[in-house]
């Protein structure tokens, strides 16, 4: 993976395949190797380009708070670095979602399509608040490996962590190779940002909506709300998956993607 310096930062980034670009940015709190089913599959045909995000993987971590509209410019900025200047389709799942929204708002004119999995719109309750940022301090004083043992029961379904051990191993060992500040800074981010449901009516390129049918963080008629929103949009529900749809299902998940793709 080669090394992007970006302003203030450097980026690890995959580079793989020819043709249209598609992004691909990662979920919380792991990096760009959740997409290994999707990057073979689509670096047939497109220019996958496929980044660890500060604090995430290989790429160092940032201090204090990363705002989503923090992350949406480092990809931009990155977009630049490569020397891609054409639009791209924008691929996200859940904070990786949250990052395309600021995206979609801050440089529409950089996509040319738009893919958002197991992800929402609103910004986070209370409670969920309260959450970021036990999550946050839990984290720099203890390491990651308490989100091991929280997360899987909240992000996988039932039939994967019963059918698939291995997959939850490899989410695990991608939750431990995360940064402790990088998961700090990243959760105390996503507390920050604002309700986007108000942006949805203004997308203007055609987007595809991803969500596992078991997914209990956002589920599928709240991801189904969110394409009835956008003009161009089409809701694609997945069958035995959970909140990692494209690790937990990739075959289905890569035929709507391929499709959703042939189509722009």
């Amino acid at each position: 993976m080669p090394l992007i310096q970006l302003d203030d930062t450097t980026v690890h980034v995959l580079d793989e395949g020819d043709g249209p670009v598609v992004l691909l940015v990662h979920g919380f709190p792991i990096d760009h190797r959740m997409w290994r089913e999707q990057i073979d599959v689509l670096s047939q045909t497109h220019r996958v380009i496929a980044p660890d995000l500060r604090g995430f993987g290989e790429s160092p971590a940032t201090t204090g708070i990363l705002a989503m509209t923090q992350f949406g410019d480092d990809l931009a900025d990155l977009l630049e670095a490569m020397q891609i200047t054409e639009p791209i389709v924008f691929c996200g799942l859940s904070m990786g979602g949250y990052i395309a929204w600021q995206f979609a708002h801050h440089y529409p004119e950089k996509l040319r399509g738009l893919i958002l999995c197991d992800t929402k719109a609103t910004a986070d309750s209370e409670a969920a608040l309260a959450t970021r940022e036990e999550v946050a301090e839990k984290v720099l004083a203890d390491g990651p490996e308490f989100l091991t043992k929280s997360m899987p029961s909240k992000i996988f379904s039932d039939h994967t962590r019963q059918q698939n051990v291995e997959l939850v191993e490899f989410v695990k060992q991608m939750i431990r190779d995360a940064s402790q500040v990088g998961i700090a800074a990243a959760s105390r981010g996503m507390a920050l940002r604002p309700d986007m449901t108000a942006l949805l009516p203004t997308i203007s390129v055609p987007t595809l909506v991803i969500v596992g049918e078991e997914d209990e963080l956002t589920s599928p008629q709240e991801m189904q709300t969110i394409a009835d929103a956008i003009p161009q949009c089409q809701c694609v529900i997945i069958p035995k998956a959970g909140h990692m749809a494209p690790l937990e299902q990739p075959t289905i998940v890569n035929d709507a993607l391929m499709r959703f793709l042939a189509s722009l």
